[in-house]
């Protein structure tokens, strides 16, 4: 996860919660659209296809 940004890491934590787009926008103060665009990052950072995926590689030991 260090490959991430500091937003990226908040993103990818609050989407191993199980946090909608709508809702990481809304807690972050950010646009959908950015939320979008970190998600993107994040799945192309850690090489992973989903955000169940994300989740996984978050909550790992």
């Amino acid at each position: 996860m260090s490959s991430l940004s500091k937003r990226e890491q908040e993103v990818a934590l609050l989407i191993a919660q199980g946090q909608s787009n709508k809702d990481i926008a809304r807690n972050l103060d950010i646009t959908l659209r950015t939320v979008k665009a970190h998600v993107s990052a994040i799945l192309e950072k850690l090489q992973v296809r989903d955000r169940l995926q994300i989740a996984l590689k978050i909550n790992r030991p």
